[in-house]
């Protein structure tokens, strides 16, 4: 079985530093995605999708692989209950790039 990637754009009236923080920094993401995302977020170090509600549930889990702040996050990605079957990770790029006078965001699943 072959797996294929799937990409979103998206167009973001922001700065790259800040789009970056988003996805990085675990009060920020909350506002917007609900979630945290948790890691010291250096290559090679764990990191967990925490949903933020009472229940504080870890639905994700994976490693960053690659980390060049605003521009580039790479990690793998798991769901947590699945985390032990390597097979089941795969990979999630995230691409910030300023276009015009927004930010492009990219990101790649695959």
């Amino acid at each position: 079985m072959t797996k294929e990637a799937i990409s979103f754009t998206y167009y973001i009236v922001s700065t790259p530093g800040k789009v970056f923080e988003a996805i990085t920094k675990p009060d920020l993401a909350r506002r917007y995605w609900g979630h945290e995302n948790v890691s010291d977020w250096k290559p090679g170090s764990s990191w967990e999708h925490i949903r933020a509600n009472d229940e504080r549930s870890v639905e994700l889990v994976g490693k960053v692989v690659e980390i060049s702040a605003p521009t580039r996050l790479v990690i793998t990605w798991a769901n947590a209950s699945q985390a032990s079957d390597p097979a089941s990770y795969s990979r999630v790029t995230f691409e910030v790039e300023e276009y015009e006078a927004m930010v492009r965001l990219t990101v790649t699943h695959d």
